[in-house]
This record gives structure tokens, C-alpha cells and sequence, in this order.
């Protein structure tokens, strides 16, 4: 989300003083998954949707115990892309999986299909 929009619904649950008063679950994980995703600095990150470094704090410790809580469940599925760069896996297919026997030998497998068929055959 832009820090923009959610600056101005954080600003709806600020107090005349700006204090933070009963801001939902919905906005709170909307500042820790951008404070999660955020580039640069905690610093720059909350004085951009206009916090004090405490308040931010507090809606980053709200955020950890709902997810912890079970009270959020994530919605979307977010996909994890990791650099191959040498080791085991380097020169496979970028969605290949390796499967280790007993004996420490190991099948590698470029695709789901292979891997289903190797398990259906082997059981």
C-alpha cells in the first residue's frame, strides 16, 4: 500500500492530540506488512505515515500478536524467490526439487510430475 493512503487512515484514528486511539486490525496489518516490506530505514519508514518511533512500536507489537494469535489470516498467497547461486541445487530448472534417500543418495526432479511418478513407483 502507498504510505500516502495509509498515512491518512492512520490520521482517522488519531485523537486531536495525536494520540492513537482504537485503530483496527486491518489498518495495523497494513503498517506492519508495509513496515515489513519497507526499503529503506524503520526511521524514514514511520515519520512517512506520520508516527512517533513509539507508536510505531506499539502497532508493530499489535501486528505480531495477531498474527500470532490466529486473529489475521493472510489472504493473498505471497511467492518467496530465492537467487540460485552456486551450492547443491546450481545449473537445475529454477522450480526443481531434490528428494534425499536413505544411504545419502538424492533425486533431483525438474518438475511436480516427475516427483509424483517417482513416488508412485517407489511405493
Amino acid at each position: 500500500m502507498e504510505t500516502a493512503v495509509l498515512r491518512k487512515r492512520l490520521n482517522t484514528f488519531k485523537s486531536g492530540k495525536g494520540v492513537l486511539c482504537s485503530v483496527s486490525n486491518d489498518v495495523v496489518m497494513e503498517v506492519l506488512r508495509g513496515w515489513e516490506s519497507w526499503p529503506g530505514k524503520s526511521r524514514d519508514f514511520y515519520r512517512e505515515i506520520g508516527l512517533s518511533r513509539m507508536q510505531m512500536v506499539t502497532m508493530i507489537q499489535k501486528g505480531k500478536k495477531l498474527v500470532k494469535s490466529g486473529a489475521v489470516t493472510e489472504s493473498e498467497f505471497k511467492e518467496i524467490s530465492l537467487p540460485v547461486s552456486g551450492g547443491a541445487l546450481a545449473g537445475m530448472p529454477v522450480g526443481a526439487m531434490e528428494m534425499l534417500l536413505p544411504g545419502n543418495r538424492s533425486v533431483r526432479f525438474s518438475q511436480v510430475e516427475q516427483l509424483v511418478e517417482f513416488l508412485k513407483k517407489t511405493t
